[in-house]
């Protein structure tokens, strides 16, 4: 198992069962040196996975969406991980129409919350947030997508009532963009899941079927 996910530096491991941190830090292809972005990084639990996969000479930006800072009207975004000891690597952002990132990024991620910008903005604002990822990683770069699966065609309003979205859709927008498609993921796919249940009821919570797509910049 890889020795970031399974090392004893951090505090949130009870997620791990739900996340499997080792897998998705292998799909990510994430090495000691490199630059990566947690775009909409919530609570951090990727962002300490990087920053312990990145090492001392890496660096980890968690992003935080401008949208989201504005939703939270005036309340504090979650403790910085960057204050956390041994996190000397890790500098917490705002991005608006750009990642707002001083260095070309090896990686960017976002986890469980690509529906979310679409959501709020529509389609303009994926197409702002992929131009962005686009624009911030170096040649070759990854830009990774992990979201909740909805069945196909779920519409805007399905989406803002389920907080799910359609696999089909985020590929369409973001090839669009002028990615290509690099690899996909079944580490959390979940064919119990009919895709219909809202992500946070009770029984779903934690177990629905997530798609991770991985792309890259040409």
């Amino acid at each position: 198992k890889n020795e970031v996910a399974m090392g004893g530096v951090r505090t949130d491991k009870a997620r791990d069962a739900d996340r499997k941190p080792a897998e998705m830090l292998a799909f990510a292809q994430v090495r000691p040196g490199q630059t990566v972005v947690d775009y909409f990084p919530g609570r951090g639990y990727f962002t300490r996975l990087f920053s312990t996969a990145v090492g001392p000479q890496g660096a980890v930006y968690a992003a935080a969406p401008q949208a989201w800072v504005d939703k939270l009207k005036g309340k504090p975004l979650p403790p910085p991980v960057s204050a956390e000891p041994g996190r000397a690597n890790v500098h917490e952002t705002v991005s608006a129409a750009s990642l707002n990132v001083p260095v070309k990024a090896d990686l960017v991620w976002t986890s469980q919350n690509y529906h979310d910008i679409r959501i709020w903005g529509g389609a303009a604002a994926t197409a702002e947030l992929n131009k962005a990822v686009f624009d911030a990683l170096k040649p070759g770069g990854r830009y990774i997508v992990l979201d909740h699966a909805a069945q196909p065609g779920l519409d805007e309003a399905g989406m803002a009532r389920l907080h799910r979205i359609d696999e089909a859709l985020v590929k369409q927008e973001v090839l669009a963009a002028g990615f290509v498609l690099d690899g996909e993921s079944q580490a959390l796919r979940n064919p119990k899941d009919d895709r219909g249940a809202q992500v946070f009821e009770t029984g779903i919570r934690a177990h629905t079927d997530q798609f991770i797509l991985r792309f890259r910049k040409p």
